[in-house]
């Protein structure tokens, strides 16, 4: 029977299939996500289902080898990818346009290149264009191929065939496989290429770099099985007028998802910041009301930051409330447990955080930087230039513990930080066992951290 063709409505989100239209996903509740696709089906009778025998092992039988990694020649990617690139694993690359995915990886081609045969993938690019960022950027490895190519079998029998050390696809979004009835860039498309992928890196032993797009609200484009296919998914984030990049691991299977790189966007590429402490609180102004620096914990690394604060008289009913870099929803808390607790009046005030450098901390360490910011903004106040907080800031106003307060404390001291004010559980903790040069200051609520702030 010749094959039918109809047409069928797939969720870009979740990959949900229906054969009628839906304002939202009934599989994931998402608005405006189903999208129609042309399907073939073939005769009605169901083909035979044969059986393959298969067999288990015992776990003290199997044999763990290390795992091989390639090291990438950056440091800052090394340790987002857990100590380098592993023998056959899939990693996919994703952020905004412009933002340095293809650069970067060009410059791990001139690094990787010389040990290793290389094949970059391009299909939104030609090979001339190629050329002239590689050439832009310096690299001129002897072991990497450029092939401009966007069918799925032919890049895989090439693959076979020749067996290169790395494989990179610029990018998924652009790949098509001829059998599938459906535009490039389709759910369908980009999850049944994903998984060809997958099946060739594993049965060859090849790691794989895969770039994916990005949708306006800044998730990867494509079904969310796309991210439960590979191994590894990294996340460029920060402004692309901006110089700093921070590379953050969203899914690793060969390491910790808490780790960060921070990398700067020169002309000639994107640089490694080997200091990003000194990096984010670089250039912030002497003596002037509404900053204050704290520190974060971005995996192992603890990182400073400086945490702005305006507030200014607003003119309009309902004062203005804007925040960048940090949880909109945690600011209005903060503003209520200060208006509520400390005796600080925001109420006719239009009141803005900012995290200078482009950095988004998202743990509660850095709610009492962020207090001490716009108490230092209503009262036009300074915090003391030398003087660094962190913790937690209670309902009630009360601060609270918070984890690896030592280590916190030995990278404020490292970049000349004289003061540093803490939870005074925290205090209580380490008064005993830590010594330096700094002063340690234990406060229990917020007005006790900001008097001994200024």
């Amino acid at each position: 029977m010749a094959p039918k063709v109809k047409s069928v409505y797939i969720c870009s989100e979740c990959g949900y299939e229906s054969a009628k239209w839906f304002g939202q996903c009934p599989g994931c509740g998402e608005w405006n996500t189903m999208n129609e696709e042309i399907k073939t089906t073939g005769s009605d009778k169901s083909p035979a289902v044969s059986y393959s025998s298969a067999k288990a092992y015992k776990i003290d039988e199997i044999e763990a080898d290390k795992s091989i990694r390639y090291k990438t020649g950056f440091k800052e990617l090394d340790r987002v990818l857990g100590g380098g690139l592993v023998n056959g694993s899939l990693v996919l690359l994703s952020g905004d346009p412009g933002i340095g995915k293809s650069t970067i990886l060009l410059q791990i081609c001139q690094n990787l290149g010389k040990n290793l045969t290389i094949l970059y993938v391009t299909g939104e690019e030609s090979a001339q264009q190629i050329k002239l960022r590689a050439k832009r950027l310096g690299v001129s490895s002897e072991g990497l191929s450029v092939m401009c190519e966007n069918n799925v079998s032919a890049i895989i029998n090439y693959v076979t065939e020749n067996k290169p050390g790395l494989l990179i696809i610029d990018s998924i979004q652009t790949m098509t496989i001829p059998e599938i009835n459906s535009s490039a860039g389709s759910v369908t498309q980009v999850r049944e290429s994903t998984s060809a992928f997958m099946r060739c890196a594993k049965s060859l032993n090849i790691p794989t770099v895969i770039v994916g797009h990005v949708n306006k609200d800044g998730n990867i484009a494509g079904p969310k099985v796309l991210e439960h296919i590979v191994d590894c998914v990294l996340y460029f984030e920060g402004e692309r007028h901006l110089s700093y990049r921070i590379l953050r691991a969203v899914k690793n299977r060969y390491g910790s998802t808490n780790e960060i790189g921070v990398f700067e966007m020169l002309d000639s590429g994107l640089s490694e910041v080997e200091n990003p402490s000194l990096m984010l609180i670089s250039g912030k102004p002497k003596n002037t009301s509404g900053s204050c620096i704290t520190c974060v914990m971005e995996g192992s690394r603890p990182i400073l930051a400086e945490i702005q604060g305006l507030v200014s008289s607003s003119g309009y009913g309902n004062p203005r409330r804007m925040s960048n870099g940090f949880d909109y929803n945690r600011m209005a808390m903060i503003l209520a447990i200060l208006e509520k607790r400390a005796g600080f009046f925001f109420a006719n005030s239009d009141a803005y955080v900012n995290i200078v450098g482009g950095l988004k901390p998202d743990e509660p360490a850095a709610d009492l930087a962020v207090a001490l910011a716009l108490i230092s903004a209503l009262k036009d106040t300074p915090v003391n230039d030398e003087t660094i907080a962190f913790g937690e800031v209670g309902l009630g106003g009360e601060l609270r513990s918070i984890n690896c307060c030592e280590q916190r404390i030995r990278e404020a001291e490292r970049l000349g930080f004289k003061r540093c004010i803490i939870p005074r559980h925290n205090f209580r903790t380490i008064s005993g066992s830590f010594k330096g040069d700094i002063e340690i200051i234990g406060a229990n609520n917020i007005n006790e951290a900001f008097n001994s702030a200024i």
